[in-house]
């Protein structure tokens, strides 16, 4: 008698937490980002607009990618001081 297996489900990807500083100008424009796409009837998360913009960037050339790189301002690598 043959038994009715369920496909195995796909293989979810591996999940890394991290955390970083940005200023508040590139947070500020998460925000609008996700304003814009309220025309197109499309919620995005942070992390989906983060992985977007990365997957955007691997499309650019190494000198495009530098120059993207070069527009950015300079942030103060670790955790803010606690007041």
């Amino acid at each position: 008698m043959p038994h009715d297996r369920k496909p195995a489900p796909p293989q979810r990807a591996k999940l890394v937490r991290d955390g970083f500083t940005m200023p508040a100008a590139d947070y500020a424009l998460i925000a609008e980002l996700k304003l814009r796409l309220h025309d197109v009837k499309r919620e995005a998360k942070k992390s989906e607009l983060l992985r977007a913009g990365l997957q955007a960037l691997a499309l650019l050339d190494a000198a495009s990618l530098a120059a993207a790189l070069d527009r950015l301002e300079p942030v103060k690598t670790g955790r803010p001081r606690k007041t």
